[in-house]
């Protein structure tokens, strides 16, 4: 069990490596340029699934390190 936890710990931290790395760097919010009510910023499709992947992954990231100091 203790061997597949941390199995599971290096993939995730290296998929989590990947996504960050894929992600489009070059989306900037400009505050100036928007009024005080155009706060909300849409994402497109790949831009979303990738901001939620990073999500689900820092998540079992957080999980599977605490049961690792658990155990």
């Amino acid at each position: 069990m203790l061997d597949f936890l941390k199995f599971a710990e290096i993939f995730i931290c290296v998929l989590l490596i990947f996504v960050i790395l894929v992600q489009n760097k070059n989306v900037s919010l400009n505050l100036s340029s928007m009024s005080w009510w155009m706060w909300e910023v849409t994402k497109r499709w790949p831009e979303k699934v990738l901001h939620n992947t990073t999500i689900v992954l820092w998540i079992l990231f957080i999980l599977n390190s605490i049961v690792l100091y658990v155990i």
